[in-house]
């Protein structure tokens, strides 16, 4: 048998049959495909970028990626040829056990534009396992006085795999008294009989060496075998009776361990060690094994470790009471779990703008995430929300996927910077919820000028003053940041007199302290007009302007000068000529005097 699952697994790859399929929902964005479990690593999986209408560079430019929750991750993007390709071997059977189909589902995020598609692929099962027996050898224990056609129930063998490659019929060897019947189940499991087909001699055969085969329908077929010893024991002619066919049961999934579930009866009218019943599990799996207890005198049944609703919602057992004739009864035990509301809703944060510029349009995408709640029902509904004094809104997606988005145009000098906060709560009693923070930056913009805090300026200074000294300070202020916010300082370019003004005065370009370049003279130049600039350094600059008047004040620099009677030009003293008759209070001459100064400094006295 191992031999023929070594050819299997040996097959040229080439000959494999890779069924591939694609199929987009009726506007839903859903791509599906079909694959052979157990391909190798990087097996073809289908053309994902042509379903998605782009060209195989443009997976990695636009940053598609696959987004899927809490499993490792089974398939990848090739960026070198546009394919969707396993991410390695996949074996059907660990990933959905008996369930068919085996679908696979997640994601595709298209990161720069933030569209999610959903992506479903099955998984084709291969004849990669035989039919299994728990034991490979078992005893059948049955009377001697056994009628014909008294039924005994073997164990039944499993197969991991499904449909035609699942287990299909049983086989048992040549033998003088026994036949085979096979009974199906509601499940579709197929249960093995013996039947009696001779009456039984214990004092000529004590004991009956039987093997049977379980075969599957793969090809080639898979085959086990499992040894049957058949005890035949003395008469006990009345088996036990359970008071009910199936027991059924259902239990909240926070009860605590060794909790008692309930109690099986089960009742025999013969005396002495033929009437003494022993309850036990038949053909339980592991997992009902380290789940539960059965006490085999009592026939109760206890938990031996938590039960949690979201592994396992039902189990299903069969129980048998056996007498100590061999004779035996079977029922069936259905547990089902009851959700109670015991896990808090997720935030998963799929993808995130950290920084988003103020000038960006209503709808603009934040963020994109998925929420998630692991209880079911009402306990599994999750309402997400924000607070509603803020520029955003939450808008659903694909699946449980969430966009964040602007409502309104953003000022980031009135808010830079916004914490927000994503609360989802679930509808159980009481509701569980959580919050998942996310933190957005406001890139600043170029949206404002510099702005001087008055619309003029006016100074004075003393003319005679020292060459290099400073006049005056202005400041502009810029709401913007950085670059945007950096003032620089300029002057209007103007002449006086047909000199630039740039000979008289100068300005720090980024102080705004404005400096005397030379010393000024009151009785050349009274006062200077300025326009002082103020840009900052954004791209393109925005600009202002402010006018300063710039007033020279005078000071006592010039002496009064005599302008009649005007002095010899040799040295000698001047002389006025008067009449020998001039009588007192004759004008003899007027003396006429300026001052270049003003003001006081040329009021005169002679």
């Amino acid at each position: 048998m191992a031999d023929q699952l070594r050819g299997w697994r040996c097959i040229e790859p080439l000959l494999l049959f890779l069924l591939l399929e694609t199929l987009w929902g009726a506007g839903a964005g859903q791509i599906r495909y079909s694959v052979l479990e157990e391909l190798e690593k990087g097996s073809f999986v289908g053309n994902i970028a042509k379903d998605l209408g782009l060209e195989p560079r443009e997976l990695a430019e636009r940053g598609v990626r696959i987004v899927s929750r809490g499993r490792t991750q089974l398939f990848a993007l090739n960026p070198q040829s546009g394919s969707l390709v396993t991410a390695d071997r996949i074996n059907r059977e660990e990933l959905c056990a008996q369930s068919a189909p085996c679908l696979v589902s997640f994601n595709i995020l298209v990161e720069n534009n933030m569209k999610m598609y959903g992506v479903e692929i099955e998984i084709i099962d291969i004849n990669d396992n035989f039919p299994r027996f728990r034991d490979e050898e078992v005893k059948v224990k049955v009377n001697e006085n056994a009628a014909t056609g008294t039924r005994l129930v073997l164990p039944f063998a499993r197969d991991a795999d499904v449909s035609v490659n699942s287990l299909q019929s049983y086989q048992l060897s040549r033998n003088m008294h026994f036949s085979l019947e096979e009974k199906s189940g509601a499940d579709g499991q197929k249960y093995p009989e013996l039947v009696l087909e001779r009456p039984l001699d214990r004092e000529k055969v004590a004991v009956h060496d039987l093997f049977l085969t379980a075969l599957d329908g793969g090809d080639p077929v898979l085959s086990s075998t499992m040894h049957i010893r058949v005890m035949v024991l003395d008469a006990n002619d009345n088996a036990p009776l359970f008071t009910r066919s199936e027991y059924r049961v259902s239990v909240p999934e926070n009860i605590p361990v060794g909790t008692r579930l309930l109690t099986l009866t089960a009742t025999d009218p013969d005396e002495g060690i033929n009437g003494e019943l022993t309850y036990s599990f038949r053909n339980e799996e592991d997992k009902i094994s380290e789940t539960f207890k059965l006490d085999s005198n009592l026939g109760e049944i206890s938990t031996l470790q938590s039960l949690d609703y979201e592994e396992s919602r039902f189990y299903l057992m069969e129980v048998v009471a056996q007498d100590g004739g061999a004779l035996l009864a079977s029922a069936k035990v259905l547990i089902t779990v009851q959700d109670v509301n015991d896990n808090a809703p997720e935030v998963i944060l799929t993808s995130l703008a950290s920084s988003i510029s103020e000038d960006c349009p209503p709808g603009t995408i934040i963020a994109l995430f998925s929420v998630h709640d692991g209880d079911s029902g009402e306990n599994g509904e999750i309402l997400c929300s924000i607070p509603r004094n803020l520029p955003f809104k939450l808008e659903k997606s694909v699946d449980n996927y969430y966009h964040l988005l602007t409502t309104k145009g953003l000022d980031r000098e009135e808010i830079s910077d916004y914490n927000i906060t994503v609360t989802v709560i679930d509808r159980g009693n009481p509701p569980l919820s959580t919050e998942s923070h996310i933190s957005l930056t406001v890139a600043d913009i170029n949206d404002n000028p510099p702005i001087f805090p008055h619309t003029s300026y006016s100074t004075y200074i003393l003319e005679n003053n020292p060459r290099g000294i400073s006049i005056l300070s202005v400041t502009a202020h810029d709401p913007d940041s950085g670059n945007n916010a950096k003032v620089t300082y300029s002057l209007a370019e103007d002449t006086l007199q047909g000199m630039p003004l740039s000979s008289y005065v100068s300005i720090n370009s980024n102080t705004g302290i404005l400096y005397a370049l030379g010393s000024f003279d009151y009785e050349q130049v009274k006062d200077l007009q300025l326009w002082v600039m103020a840009s900052d350094s954004g791209d393109p600059p925005l600009r202002s302007n402010v006018s300063l008047s710039l007033f020279v004040l005078d000071q006592n620099d010039n002496a009064p000068e005599i302008l009649y009677p005007s002095i010899p030009t040799d040295g000698s003293t001047g002389v006025e000529l008067a009449p020998r008759s001039a009588e007192p209070g004759y004008l003899v001459t007027k003396v006429v005097a300026v001052d270049r100064d003003s003001g006081q400094n040329a009021w005169l006295s002679y």
